[in-house]
């Protein structure tokens, strides 16, 4: 960064250290001897009569007419004009003026006076150029990858897709293996256990790339030919066990031996009237959509070319059952499935779900540099370089504001996807987010009127690259390290959480969401987190229940969770929302499809998921109307939902009372059961490459505190030292995960949802404190039973209500009859009026030049 500020000749300002208070505006405006400094990165102060280091501080870049400018100040002579078509730097009008520091790089603050601070620079890192290419993927070097540049069309089916139906007479193939069959295709080139990554280049590796499909003996000769070695492609091993049969090995993530769940590869010289069996041999997960009817995806690039038909489920026979073959360490699972191609000799792929490229990201944001309109009020910047040195891009996207003062009043909305590579799901939802929020339509100009979006697309473009399902190259999760520290091997999140925490400093951050996908259960849903601040009491389900209002058919409430477990405290939703988002969410949208509405048992298409994008936008709106009708409607209907929620736990526990009282008392942990994600991995903490300089230094910690620490002369030590001192502070942040994520359910034994005098603010709760000790059973002779405990605490609750609380009564119309036993079924989208925001718009014929916004969108 200091290397790219001192060649464009910019300064970066330290918001620690802007002068923004009155007394600093008062030296500033009436002393003209102060000048803002240029010491990179360390506190930029304004200094008195800095001439003296100037050639310390300022850039050997600036241009001469600069200079000279600087040293005619100095000896008093007047400032000459600068003419009109220089050449100079952006910001060369930088200079010493009387009284003031005259800049065009100078800010405002929403008062209107003058932020002595320098704006940071425009196109410092060019995100695209329309005349050039696109930075084509970069591969880890022992990645080998074919030339050939794949493209699918966009289709969807004119009739839905619905569940595979068993028959009960699937077969269940016993796993041959290579000793009886043939190996048709083998990856060797591919990065083992115990490796980890080094460089990468573009193309992968170097040299010729080897051929290795099975060399036809003639045109009778009818093996598939099958390929992977291609963006997002997947696909360790292929073995002919019969004339149209084939087993299949999946490669797991790079650098690990898990998560195989992802595949998409290609098939050539097909045979139309021939039916063929595939079988994955090494999947991982004992539970999966195919048990319940999803089925796999086939396109055909001779129906794409001929009849504009793209991806399509396809597939008979679908089984998911336990694999025959033991290692003595891990057990697997196969898939199987039966396909008839539908033309001889053709090229056809498969895939898991509809493959969704960092290429295809490319092509998408390179459309919207080059829009004029949409250009105007979206910029793309880079966040940062993946480990492979893959640019992570940055959307910010928001109407040019009038004044500063509506610049600083919008609030924020932050947005990611992909940071699990192989949950293309998110990817097709933020394409649809975007569709929406960069269209003319008008209620996405209403809201780049009132919302600033950050947009990170694609969080994890190295793990999307080779394939992988759910890591990084640094082979591990990064949903399970947005706390760490090491920015050298996690820079995708430590920059996105950076970027967050700033802006967490310029404004409200009013929802954060990350969007994945989920391979065990239909629908789409949200997982979020309980305020533990009792005045926003069942506020983060409000938005959720809102969206499956407006999505009834595709988004089930029942299926959100709001539970946060210990073993998910690094993932992006907890740690958001323990930096201060109330709403901070994780998107799960499943792997197969629907079990609701007029959409019950089909598959998602990606018109689907696209339109799930624009039902966020669509909710946003209701969730921020000034009119609270729809918002207090919601909260009554889920105070409603949670009476009924209480209500089958007691009968759970054999009791049937009447429950009356503050609800808001009420502990959430142990109502709801434990989130299942679409893989619940844990960390496998640090990255490979550093676990034995981590037990180095853990082997000298104590050596390294009591040591006096001596001055360090070389960049060499220096990062030597940096690196050490990281991962300290790392393995202390780990000391508290669990290896095991055993949070079973404690209700039956102590039911947390009793303890509602710990969380209480009353008094007269605090009072019982002893008294609820004593229920809780902590006398080592006593045990008291859960019906009486229930029966006791409920009269004290009832006791309380009538004393603070006179005449409060829970008025709440459901909009739906929930039965406890079974998922409700949801109403069609209420009338709500769409009416938001009455105030008139002001018009829009010419748009103008986008100003700079105060907002860094540099981490």
């Amino acid at each position: 960064m200091y290397h790219h500020l001192q060649y464009y000749g910019y300064f970066k300002a330290q918001r620690g250290s802007l002068p923004n208070s009155a007394t600093h505006q008062h030296v500033w405006k009436n002393n003209p001897r102060y000048l803002l400094s240029g010491s990179f990165g360390e506190r930029e102060d304004v200094i008195p009569d800095p001439l003296q280091k100037e050639k310390l501080l300022w850039p050997t870049c600036l241009c001469s007419t600069v200079h000279r400018q600087l040293e005619a100040v100095s000896r008093g002579i007047r400032r000459p004009s600068r003419p009109e078509n220089s050449n100079c730097f952006p910001g060369d009008s930088l200079m010493l003026g009387s009284p003031l520091l005259k800049s065009r790089q100078l800010l405002h603050d929403e008062f209107g006076e003058v932020n002595p601070c320098l704006r940071e620079p425009r196109d410092l890192f060019a995100a695209f150029s329309s005349s050039g290419p696109l930075q084509a993927p970069r591969w880890p070097i022992e990645c080998e990858v074919i030339k050939e540049n794949l493209h699918h069309i966009e289709w969807v089916p004119p009739q839905p897709e619905y569940f595979y139906q068993p028959t009960g007479n699937e077969k269940l193939p016993e796993i041959v293996g290579e000793e009886k069959g043939t190996v048709v295709y083998q990856l060797d080139s591919v990065p083992t256990e115990g490796s980890y990554f080094t460089s990468s280049r573009v193309g992968g590796k170097r040299g010729i790339i080897r051929e290795l499909a099975v060399t036809l003996q003639g045109p009778e000769d009818n093996t598939l030919l099958f390929e992977s070695r291609f963006e997002s492609g997947n696909l360790q091993k292929a073995v002919r066990v019969d004339t149209y049969e084939y087993e299949l090995t999946l490669r797991t993530d790079l650098y690990t031996n898990k998560h195989t769940q992802w595949f998409y590869f290609r098939v050539q010289n097909t045979r139309k009237d021939a039916t063929y069996r595939f079988t994955i041999v090494n999947l991982l997960k004992p539970k999966s959509l195919y048990t319940i009817g999803m089925k796999p995806l086939m396109y055909s690039q001779l129906d794409a070319s001929t009849h504009n038909i793209g991806w399509r489920r396809e597939g008979n026979e679908i089984r998911y059952y336990k694999n025959n073959r033991d290692d003595g360490q891990q057990l697997f699972y196969c898939l199987t499935w039966t396909i008839q191609f539908p033309h001889d000799q053709d090229t056809c792929f498969f895939a898991h779900f509809y493959p969704y490229t960092y290429t295809d990201l490319q092509c998408y944001l390179l459309s919207v540099a080059n829009n004029p309109v949409q250009s105007q009020f979206c910029k793309l910047r880079t966040l940062c370089r993946s480990l492979a040195g893959n640019t992570v891009y940055l959307l910010t996207i928001t109407n040019p504001a009038r004044t500063p003062q509506e610049a600083a009043a919008k609030k924020a909305v932050v947005l990611s996807a992909r940071v699990h590579p192989g949950e293309s799901n998110g990817s097709w939802i933020m394409k649809g987010f975007l569709d929406f929020i960069l269209s003319n339509s008008p209620d996405a100009q209403l809201l780049r009127d009132i919302f600033v979006f950050k947009v990170v697309p694609m969080l994890n473009p190295d793990g999307v690259i080779v394939g992988n399902y759910r890591c990084s190259l640094a082979g591990r999760d990064l949903n399970r390290h947005y706390k760490t520290i090491l920015k050298e091997s996690f820079p995708c999140i430590w920059y996105t959480r950076n970027m967050i925490k700033r802006l967490l400093e310029e404004r409200e951050v009013l929802l954060y969401c990350d969007f994945h996908g989920h391979s065990r259960k239909n629908n789409i849903f949200l997982y979020g987190c309980n305020s533990n601040d009792r005045k926003y009491w069942l506020h983060e389900r409000v938005f959720p229940l809102m969206l499956s209002k407006n999505a009834p058919d595709k988004f089930s409430f029942h299926s959100c969770n709001f539970k946060v477990q210990k073993c998910k405290e690094g993932t992006g939703r907890v740690v958001m929302w323990r930096m201060g988002i109330l709403n901070s969410y994780t998107m799960e949208s499943t792997f197969g499809g629907s079990t609701l509405g007029h959409k019950r048992d089909t598959h998602f298409t990606t018109e689907d998921l696209k339109s799930l994008g624009y039902h966020v936008c669509d909710t946003l709106l209701d969730f921020c109307d000034p009119d609270r009708t729809k918002f207090m409607q919601c909260l009554a209907e889920l105070k409603e939902l949670l009476q009924q929620e209480i209500h089958k736990k007691f009968n759970e526990l054999g009791q049937d009372m009447d429950l009356e009282g503050s609800w808001s008392d009420i502990s959430l942990s142990d109502i709801e059961s434990s989130t299942s994600g679409s893989d619940s991995s844990l960390s496998d903490g640090l990255p490979l490459h550093l676990l034995n300089i981590a037990h180095e230094v853990n082997q000298k910690k104590k050596m390294y505190k009591k040591k006096k620490k001596k001055p360090l002369q070389t960049r060499k030590q220096r990062n030597e030292q940096y690196q050490k001192n990281n991962l300290m502070r790392e393995l202390k942040l780990m000391e508290d995960v669990p290896e095991r994520a055993g949070f079973a359910s404690t209700l039956q034994k102590q039911p947390t949802f009793f303890r509602n005098s710990e969380n209480a603010s009353s008094s007269t709760m605090r009072n019982d404190k002893p008294r609820l000790n004593e229920l809780r059973g902590r006398d080592k002779g006593t045990s008291l039973d859960p019906s009486k405990m229930a029966s006791l605490i409920l009269t004290k609750n009832k006791e309380r209500m009538q004393t603070e609380k006179p005449g409060f009564i829970v008025s709440c119309s459901p909009k739906r009859s929930t039965n406890p036993s079974q998922e409700p079924v949801p109403d069609m989208k209420p009338n709500w009026s769409r009416n938001r925001y009455p105030a008139t718009r002001r018009g829009r014929t010419t748009m103008t030049v986008y100003p700079f916004l105060h907002i860094y969108t540099y981490p």
